[in-house]
């Protein structure tokens, strides 16, 4: 984990774990280094899986409303999608383009996270996350960690309201 890095000490040390291993799995994507991908989606894996497709679905949603402010079509999808398969295939030769697929399906609530990770696998399923992520990320001008920082603080507040 980036000793650089700090995150709000208010938040939960899980949500402090998630955020500092998404961060390194983001570096490491930017980096095209499959070695630090590895690792950090290993330290994804101790965490609790739930909780951490939580926070990259979240951030997920956010990059594409922010790539795509006027609206979101099924076209959109295809051509993230293939823009992230394209960019990933020249450093990650085994990329699971099916888990990709189902990382922009589950986080815009179309298919059943539990199902995808459960038929692709959660390593895949969150190195697919961190994928998606950083290659959204690209053309967004607010730093990654404004993503993260939003995501869990929305998860967190979403916590705290109360149900009638």
């Amino acid at each position: 984990m980036n000793p650089q890095q700090s995150w709000p000490t208010e938040w939960p040390k899980v949500a402090r774990d998630i955020a500092a291993a998404t961060a390194d799995a983001l570096a490491a994507v930017r980096a095209a280094n499959r070695d630090a991908l590895t690792e950090a989606v290993d330290e994804l894996r101790t965490l609790s899986f739930e909780q951490v497709t939580s926070v990259h679905a979240a951030i997920v949603r956010e990059l594409l409303e922010d790539t795509h402010p006027d609206g979101l079509s099924s076209e959109d999808v295809q051509d993230a999608l293939t823009a992230c398969a394209k960019a990933t295939i020249v450093w990650l030769p085994d990329l699971d383009v099916q888990a990709l697929a189902a990382v922009y399906t589950g986080a815009l609530g179309i298919t059943d996270l539990e199902d995808d990770s459960f038929r692709i696998g959660h390593g895949a399923y969150l190195r697919s996350a961190a994928l998606v992520i950083g290659s959204l990320s690209a053309v967004v001008k607010k730093p990654l960690t404004t993503y993260i920082t939003t995501a869990i603080g929305e998860i967190a507040r979403a916590q705290t309201i109360e149900m009638p």
